[in-house]
């Protein structure tokens, strides 16, 4: 039986009604996200709180919002923030992104979305809701994500490599240009599996990197480690 629970140095996340429990997407996009002059985020898609709650730890006076289209994430959401250091700053909430209209617009989003698109779906309907773009597509996110950034806010996501030109192609049609991106490998030789990307609404030059997770079995990189040693437990 899996653990209900994933410990952080600062935090625990239960993800025992969740349908996508907490792994290394969430963790990369939660220590990576710039959080320069943040004072409203947005988490698009929370499950478990996981990046809302890495953020808050990141940032002393930003008040984030978390929002979810599953009933049960939202409560699982709520319940781990609750038992948060960070309750008063952060709230997790039952939206659907295509109907959603706050005011004031948030200075970040972020988001770790939908992404088996065309891809076998599996019996249970929660995790298809989670993992696959049926019900929210690329371009329905960024358009979204441009009518709720402020003019300098940026928009930080991850998905699979193999997405990324897709990702910039629809990003630019909404308005969205590319300022950061690394690319996650998993060992050194292996080809990309994840990318980690910045958006912003002027296009700036920039110069992509590259994040090694492991140089071999539990070994685990220098620029992995500097980036999540705030997190786990174990680094």
């Amino acid at each position: 039986m899996p653990n209900p629970f994933f410990a952080f140095k600062q935090f625990t996340v239960r993800h025992d009604r969740c349908a996508m429990k907490v792994g290394t997407d969430g963790v990369l996009l939660g220590a990576w996200t710039d959080l320069t002059d943040s004072r409203r985020i947005l988490d698009i898609g929370t499950g478990t709180g996981l990046i809302a709650l890495m953020l808050a730890q990141r940032s002393a006076q930003t008040r984030i919002t978390a929002i979810d289209i599953d009933p049960d994430a939202v409560l699982q959401a709520q319940e781990n923030i609750q038992a948060s250091p960070w309750k008063e700053r952060v709230g997790a909430s039952l939206q659907d992104l295509r109907t959603y209209t706050p005011d004031p617009r948030f200075d970040i989003i972020v988001s770790n979305p939908p992404y088996f698109v065309d891809s076998l779906k599996s019996p249970d309907g929660q995790r298809n809701t989670a993992r696959h773009t049926d019900t929210l597509s690329i371009h329905e996110l960024l358009e979204k994500v441009a009518a709720l950034l402020t003019p300098d806010g940026r928009f930080s996501v991850v998905l699979p490599f193999e997405q990324t030109g897709h990702l910039v192609n629809v990003a630019a049609a909404c308005g969205l240009y590319p300022s950061r991106h690394t690319a996650v490998v998993t060992r050194p030789g292996l080809p990309p599996k994840r990318t980690l990307m910045e958006f912003r609404r002027n296009p700036i030059h920039y110069r992509p990197d590259e994040l090694v997770i492991e140089l071999e079995r539990h070994v685990y990189s220098e620029g992995y480690i500097a980036l999540t040693r705030d997190f786990y437990l174990k680094m």
